[in-house]
């Protein structure tokens, strides 16, 4: 599956932006989703997943009650709510697809086998 992300931007902190996730291919339900970010100098870090069918969503500590994770399966799209932010929120933020065994299962690092293109977020103090 081909991934295409957007909707990043520049933001004051406490403001919201939501990042969409456009998927191309017939299979997209068969793909669990996640969203990963890489600030400057830092690794790539998990923020979010969610199974295939949208049932199973796990957070980051560092996001939970800020960012909400979802999907649609009609429109092979995935997105990321984010509200609250913060400047340490502040990054490149990929969308990420994977297979994983059962339907319930979520995203993990290991098991991505396609990477978005990346979309940057700056959150101003």
């Amino acid at each position: 599956v081909q991934l295409q992300a957007s909707g990043g931007g520049l933001v004051q902190a406490g403001g919201s932006l939501r990042l969409s996730c456009a998927a191309s291919g017939r299979t997209f339900s068969s793909y669990a989703m996640g969203w990963f970010r890489q600030a400057p100098g830092k690794e790539r870090e998990f923020v979010a997943a969610i199974s295939q069918r949208g049932t199973m969503k796990y957070y980051a500590d560092s996001v939970k009650g800020r960012f909400t994770i979802s999907r649609d399966n009609a429109k092979n799209t995935a997105a990321l709510q984010m509200n609250s932010l913060k400047p340490e929120d502040t990054a490149v933020y990929y969308c990420a697809a994977g297979i994983v065994p059962r339907t319930v299962d979520l995203l993990r690092r290991d098991t991505v086998s396609s990477w978005g293109q990346g979309t940057q977020v700056t959150v101003s103090s």
